[in-house]
């Protein structure tokens, strides 16, 4: 992952580079000058989409980054975008089934994983957001999150010491917009890049797996185990939503809240499977707390409903033996990318408390 492509020699150079990304530009802006532009190259992605509207910054980003990390944007100045989405924990929340506000209110779902969402189709479980940036306006009014409208979260930003500054810096202007301010926030979430997996290093032929991680690999990829279907070579998601047979009937009835459909009820995104041993618990509403959980749920075949996924093999399963089962949570394993939650340029610029 780097910032010019010109520069590098193969996949081991931009794998180096990855710890580096934010400062491979040099120091800082002198002021009235231009913001310097950015661009990530993943080796086995396709390129970044484009932003017209807004492209990536060293200002942009260190500006989103610190806005991500500070409760400033919350009613209380006690929580903020990490409070919820943790990199130890690939950006979600601290093993929680659901997380908790600043008001003591619990969410309904759990806190979808960070990752790779540049190349994202629509956000939220139930897809309702068309970008990272409509993405970032919602949690801080929301009053089960951070509770904090808008323009009181400008009027904080624009009285405070640094942040006018860095604005200016970012977008040539020093009015702290709740507009730009999530525009900020999502640059640094397109920056939440992961591509250094035992399987991606495997596919580089960096490195060999292991003869349980290779079995759990190819019942992935077959029939057998059917995975690939919703969670594709790449990504490991097809960004697509689907009744995965959780429950006979919905009280959250997932994607219909967005479409209106009733064949959209019980819908939810598929997640992507990088870094996923870091993510439990699993599902849209946490109830697996384990990956062997949440395969032997497959293995079982599910529950059936009137638009159950036609993927889902209600009444039959898949009878995969119990050896089968840990070669498949084997592979998911090799799917973890440390590099991805130890980067310190994704990590809070703020000192530890």
């Amino acid at each position: 992952m780097i910032r010019n492509p010109s520069r590098a020699t193969g996949p081991a150079l931009i794998i180096a580079l990855l710890p580096g990304l934010f400062w491979a530009c040099g120091g800082s802006t002198e002021p009235g000058t231009p913001p310097e532009p950015v661009t990530i190259v993943v080796p086995g992605f396709p390129p970044m989409p484009e932003t017209p509207d807004n492209p990536l910054t060293r200002q942009g980003i260190e500006l989103g980054r610190r806005l991500f990390y500070d409760p400033i944007l919350s009613g209380d100045h006690t929580q903020s975008c990490g409070s919820c989405h943790a990199p130890e924990f690939a950006f979600t929340d601290h093993g929680k089934r659901v997380s908790v506000g600043i008001d003591d209110i619990e969410g309904t779902r759990s806190t979808p994983a960070i990752i790779n969402a540049a190349w994202s189709v629509d956000l939220f479980w139930d897809g309702r957001a068309e970008d990272l940036e409509e993405q970032a306006m919602g949690p801080v009014p929301n009053p089960i999150e951070m509770h904090l409208e808008w323009e009181e979260a400008e009027r904080r930003l624009q009285a405070h010491a640094e942040y006018p500054a860095m604005f200016q810096a970012a977008f040539g202007t020093d009015k702290a917009t709740a507009g730009l301010t999530v525009k900020a926030i999502a640059q640094f979430e397109r920056t939440l890049v992961s591509g250094n997996s035992r399987y991606d290093r495997w596919k580089r032929g960096l490195l060999e797996l292991g003869s349980s991680e290779l079995r759990g690999m190819t019942l992935f990829f077959t029939e057998r185990g059917d995975c690939f279907h919703c969670h594709p070579d790449g990504f490991f998601t097809d960004q697509l939503y689907h009744n995965t047979g959780l429950d006979a009937s919905f009280e959250d009835i997932g994607r219909e809240e967005v479409t209106g459909h009733a064949f959209d009820r019980g819908k939810f995104k598929s997640p992507t499977l990088r870094n996923i041993a870091f993510t439990a618990p699993y599902m849209h509403d946490g109830r697996f707390d384990t990956l062997e959980d949440a395969v032997k749920h497959y293995n079982n075949g599910g529950v059936g409903s009137p638009n159950v996924d036609p993927l889902i093999r209600v009444g039959t399963g898949l009878g995969l033996d119990p050896q089968d089962v840990l070669d498949i949570v084997a592979f998911l394993h090799a799917l973890s990318d440390s590099s991805f939650i130890t980067n310190p340029d994704f990590a809070s610029p703020f000192p530890a408390p």
